[in-house]
């Protein structure tokens, strides 16, 4: 049988058939990514939650770690500060 062809020589089809083969080609494509970049099988769901899981610890690890640098930052530039009011105040029996 041959497919009904419009004036232009393009194949026609009925729409309902176009997006099945649209939505089988795309769930073909979606599986070889996948086998791809080795997340086929049974333990894929497994893996990508492993993967979500490392990044989320990542982001944070990254978080803790800013937070802590500003808290050391902030705690040396206040004892500084409390260095000097000492010194400026001759708390510690400065010389005369």
């Amino acid at each position: 049988m041959t497919p009904p062809r419009s004036d232009q020589e393009f194949v026609r089809m009925p729409d309902a058939e176009f997006e099945a083969i649209l939505a089988r080609a795309a769930e073909e494509g979606a599986r070889r990514a996948l086998a791809d970049v080795g997340l086929d099988g049974d333990e894929a769901a497994l893996d990508i939650r492993d993967l979500r899981s490392l990044l989320d610890c990542i982001r944070l690890v990254r978080r803790t770690a800013m937070q802590t640098a500003v808290r050391t930052i902030t705690t040396g530039v206040m004892l500084a500060l409390l260095a000097g009011i000492a010194l400026k105040l001759k708390i510690f029996g400065g010389s005369p």
